[in-house]
């Protein structure tokens, strides 16, 4: 399969997800991602151990919260913490429609699945969307690896240097990402077969570059331009799904 040098992503989290941070103080909304990934570390830990090196589900979230900036007190506290938890969390996937016809898959950790279900759904039918079977079907599973924009040795990582490192890892397409809020440049994000996504990330992390995450994430098949008048509805809707505390990931499809 031919490997190309893809454009900016525009799936799942791009520009649309940042408008979370528009509005609101900011360290409410790094509250708020503290806690998700909280309760990302206590599942992990309690389902694979609480040590990274044995645990790669819990090794990926690690890097996660050290790309945050999530302090290493709290990293701690979270995976010694899963021992005390009295309950697992539940992992749940919703399907959604949107405005103009998008279609969205909510990703959700909680230890309440009821209270998920009934915040979710308010949510949606407040900004024009609602529950809707078959939403999966316009997504497809990938391996996803992202790296900072710059290397372990702080120099920029080009995007010539990129696609070299893609093709010898093995990944299908490199591109720059904007989810990553807190670089001041795009992160480059990686993606593979999902069968791939360890050995991709093996060879990113030994050819020096600085991992953020590496996980399998839904990509769209297809993407959508929404109709005029509902791009601002489309916006206020991706803007509460990314303040619920219990929604770990976003999917959507809209160009």
């Amino acid at each position: 399969r031919p490997l190309h040098l893809g454009p900016p992503s525009r799936a799942g989290h791009n520009r649309w997800s940042k408008v979370k941070n528009v509005k609101g103080p900011r360290d409410a909304a790094r509250s708020r991602l503290f806690q998700r990934l909280s309760l990302m570390l206590r599942t992990a830990a309690r389902e694979g151990g609480p040590d990274p090196a044995l645990n790669a589900q819990l090794a990926n979230v690690v890097e996660q919260c050290r790309a945050k900036n999530m302090p290493k007190a709290s990293i701690e506290a979270a995976i010694h913490g899963a021992e005390r938890s009295a309950a697992a969390a539940a992992r749940l996937l919703y399907e959604a429609r949107g405005p103009g016809g998008s279609a969205l898959l909510l990703e959700v950790l909680t230890d309440n699945p009821r209270r998920s279900q009934h915040d979710v759904r308010l949510i949606l039918t407040r900004h024009g969307g609602m529950i809707a079977e078959g939403a999966r079907h316009g997504f497809e599973q990938k391996g996803v690896v992202r790296v900072g924009p710059r290397d372990l040795q702080g120099h920029p990582v080009s995007l010539e240097a990129a696609l070299e490192a893609a093709l010898e890892a093995g990944a299908q397409d490199v591109c720059p990402d904007e989810e990553e809020e807190e670089e001041e440049e795009p992160a480059l994000k990686f993606i593979c077969e999902t069968s791939a996504l360890r050995n991709v990330r093996e060879h990113l992390e030994a050819s020096g570059l600085r991992l953020l995450s590496a996980a399998i994430e839904y990509l769209p098949r297809d993407r959508v331009t929404l109709p005029e008048g509902t791009q601002e509805q489309a916006e206020r809707l991706l803007q509460a799904l990314g303040n619920c505390p219990d929604i770990v990931r976003l999917y959507h499809n809209i160009q």
